[in-house]
This record gives C-alpha cells, structure tokens and sequence, in this order.
C-alpha cells in the first residue's frame, strides 16, 4: 500500500494519522533542510499540536537549497508529502506515526524567484534551519563569517538569484522590509552551541556586506531564539523501509527512524508569533545556555568519543559500541570526569539521570545508529562538541588524556582501517585537508593540530595537550585501540 493521501483511511487503528483536515492548514513555517531529524522533531511538535486541532496556521513548508534535495522532494511529492515516523526502542517501546505537518516542498533549483515569493509571504512567520553544523559558514576557531567563499560571493553579486541561506534570506527580509510586512523569525535546529547566535552572527554579517542599514533593520526587528534540540535519528536504510513494509503494509520511499526519546528547549524569543508547542512538551526558557552545554557536551561530544575508537575497534553501530565494555565504561568515565565539572545546573534536569538516559539511548539496538553518520563531518563536530570542554580543562590545569584520546581516534581514523584490517568510509567536507594533515610522518603531530581551521590556535599552543595528544596517537599506533583504552583509563593524568 503506497503512502498517499487516499490510503490513510486504510491504516490500522494502531497507526497514528493526521486526525485534521490537511487541506484547511496553512504554511507558517518554511523550514529549510528537510532530513531525517527534522521530519523526526520540529515537524513532530507540530503534528501534535495539529492533532490537537491547534496551530492551524503554522504548517510547514519544506525548501531545499541543494540540488540532492531535489531525492527528498520527489518522495514526498509523490506521497502527498506524508511520510511514516518509525520510532524504535527496545523491547516494545516502538510506535509508528503518519507525520502530515510538512504540505509542500520547495526547491531554489527550480528557480529562485518561486522560493523568495515564499519567503515574502507574509502567512510565513519563521523559518527554521537544519543546515548541518558546517552550514552556517563560520570559522570554527575564531567565529568569523566566512565572506570569501565563492557561494557567497555569488550572492552579493547577485542578490536576485542567491544560491545560499544567508542570500535568500537578506534578500527575503530587504523586500518584506520594503514592502512594509513584518520580518520572520530565523529559529536554527542545528545541534551547535548559541546555534541563534550563530544564525544571527552569519546573517548580520552577510547583511553588512550588501547594505548597513539593512543590516542594522534586522538586527532590530529579527529576532533568533537559541535552542536544544534532541532525538537520535539515523539515516534510513532500505532494511528500516523493509521492516516498516513487513509490519504494516505501508510503503514509504523515505520513512524516518528514531529512537522514542524527544526533546527540545527553546528561548521564547519571536518577532512574530510561534505555535503553542510549549502544549506538546517543548520546554520554554530565557536563557538555553545549560540545556545546550549539557546536551552538546555530554551526548554529542559523547558521540565523538565511541565513534572513531569505536569504528578502529571493527564496531559500525552505536549499540556495539555499549556492549563493548571496556569503551562503555571510557565513554561514561569521559562523561563524568571531563564533561561534568564545567557544566552549569540546568533547572529541572537531574545530571546523573541524565548521563543514565544516555547510555540507555547509545546502547539502543533497535535504531542501528550508524558510527558513519556520528563520525560525519568531524572536522565541524570536534570543535562544536569536544573541544570546548578540552579548552576549559586546558585553562583548568585538569588530566587531558581522555579527551586527548578522542582527538587522536579521530587522527587515526583518517586511515579508514579498522584494527581487523576492514575498511570503512569517512565522511567530511574537509576531507582532503584532514586526511593530509593526518599522513603518518615525524611532524604528523605538529602537523594534524596545525589545522588551524579546526584547532584554531590555543590548543596547539599548550604543551601539555600536545604532549597528551602525542601520547595517544604513538599508542593507538604501536599499542592498538584496546591497549591504549587500558592504560589510558589507568592514568591518573
């Protein structure tokens, strides 16, 4: 049974559907990079609220800057843009969900002029972001807008045929100025620290070049809340597309997978109007600062210390990475002796709970969380996730050997070899750049935390952290992955 509008009146009583009329719903969202997650959360929270019979006037629009977009918007197209949520955890907390909050999809490949008619709308009142960590054209090091890039250079010189975010959306914001309509909210959802900071930053920047007083109009009518997003969502696989057809008879080209944990804390801070998803569980702040610190250092930067060891050790799935003891047991050690001590107190959230919940979740063997897509793009992660905590131990004076572990890992992983002498594949847009940088050779020391586009300068400038991170990598390389777990978790620093 294909996925279609038609069908859903053919689904079984156990499956959830859009218990609303879809057709009186109307886009007040353009979300931009529609992928697994945000099919999984931000479009979620809205179902709810639309199952609710609420939030009539915030469905979502999807838009898809790149041209491989264009898979994710023919599958949707073709299913009247339903798709299935498949929520997997152990044992029987699974649940299966038609998500209809997503109504349309449009492509900047189809023409630029359709995507910034949408963006001027005044029916649109935020967009929101899931551009990848690396999307936001920053400098990891030092938080500079990258103005050079050739991407965005073409769109300053081109300003009505923009090919990036920033392009489409200063051009978007100068007309819906001009015209007198009030500006949208900018809500990023990616997982990187301050991620409205980051958004504000890069589009105020990219402003400033084009024009100063447009610049200054957004900076004073925009607003661009903070948020912590969380769900573990792996990439689909045509096993998860198999599994969902044996279970229900539901043909879905592009269902989404994700564990039954959900979470999102947001700064209440909009130009013009939200949903109410505090109804649906989304947890309102002023400051997001502590959720995100506690989230981004425990469960992403987490995440980087089982997948390269992980990965060296011969294990391709999170949940084998938890039932290897001796990297479980590194893992939660990381959590509490390294991460833990620079974290603030977040109101409501029990630490120790915490870090439980994220063992139970890495460990989830249904999902087959995939260390190829933890380990994506370790270049743009290790700065976000790892290396603030490794900064804050430096400044501290505290043992550097574990987190120094996680960063020799992700050197020796560049090999794409595991200890067995299996191959596995490394996904990064610096690809190049690190796996050179990585070579063995005398100065490969100097010369991997010489990459001053992912260690800036501070790191390589402390001795002691490159005495650590020495250390580690001649071990991983002579010892071996299990042999240098032993002694690095014997050190005492």
């Amino acid at each position: 049974m294909k996925l279609k509008a038609e069908s859903l009146s053919l689904l079984g009583d156990d499956i959830l559907k859009p218990a609303y009329d879809r057709s009186a719903v109307t886009p007040g969202i353009l979300h931009i990079g529609v992928g697994g997650f945000h099919r999984a959360h931000q479009a979620v929270y809205t179902e709810q609220l639309l199952n609710r019979g609420k939030a009539g006037d915030w469905g979502i629009c999807g838009v898809g800057l790149r041209a491989e977009d264009r898979a994710m918007r023919d599958a949707l197209a073709a299913q009247d843009y339903l798709y299935t949520l498949y929520e997997l955890g152990d044992g029987d907390d699974t649940g299966i969900q038609v998500v209809g909050a997503i109504l349309d999809f449009v492509l900047a490949a189809d023409g630029p002029e359709a995507l910034l008619a949408r963006l001027t709308d005044p029916v649109i009142r935020i967009v929101s972001l899931t551009i990848t960590e690396g999307g936001y054209c920053t400098d990891d090091s030092t938080g500079e807008f990258l103005a050079e890039l050739p991407e965005i250079r073409h769109d300053l010189e081109n300003p009505q045929s923009p090919k990036t975010v920033f392009g489409f959306l200063v051009e978007a914001l100068k007309r819906r100025r001009d015209a007198g309509i009030r500006p949208f909210t900018v809500m990023s959802c990616d997982n990187l620290p301050h991620n409205g900071e980051v958004a504000r930053n890069a589009l105020l920047s990219f402003a400033a070049l084009r024009d100063e007083a447009l610049r200054d109009w957004i900076a004073d009518n925009v607003t661009f809340p903070n948020a912590m997003v969380d769900r573990i969502t792996p990439m689909t696989s045509p096993a998860h597309r198999q599994q969902l057809l044996d279970e229900t008879g539901i043909e879905d080209a592009w269902p989404v997978v994700a564990e039954p944990f959900l979470q999102w804390v947001l700064e209440d801070k909009f130009c013009n109007g939200r949903p109410d998803w505090n109804e649906v569980g989304v947890q309102f702040t002023d400051d997001v600062t502590p959720y995100e610190e506690m989230k981004i250092g425990l469960l992403n930067g987490g995440h980087q210390a089982l997948a390269y060891l992980g990965a060296l050790l011969g294990h391709r799935y999170a949940h084998e990475t938890m039932q290897d003891a001796q990297l479980r047991d590194y893992v939660r050690v990381y959590m509490d002796s390294d991460v833990t001590p620079y974290l603030e107190e977040a109101p409501g959230i029990d630490l120790a709970a915490y870090k439980d919940s994220l063992i139970q979740r890495f460990s989830n063997t249904a999902i087959c969380d995939q260390l190829s897509r933890i380990g994506y793009d370790g270049s743009s992660r290790l700065p976000k996730f790892v290396l603030p905590t490794l900064l804050r131990q430096i400044e501290a004076g505290a043992p550097l050997h574990r987190t120094a572990l996680i960063i020799a890992a992700w050197c020796q992983y560049q090999t794409r070899i595991d200890q067995n002498g299996n191959p596995f594949e490394v996904g990064d847009p610096r690809s190049d750049l690190v796996r050179q940088a990585a070579r063995p050779g005398d100065d490969q020391v100097e010369r991997f935390l010489g990459m001053e586009e992912v260690f800036g300068r501070r790191i390589p400038e402390s001795a002691a952290f490159v005495e650590a991170f020495r250390l580690q990598l001649e071990r991983l390389q002579t010892l071996g992955v299990r042999a240098t777990l032993e002694r690095c978790m014997a050190d005492e620093g």
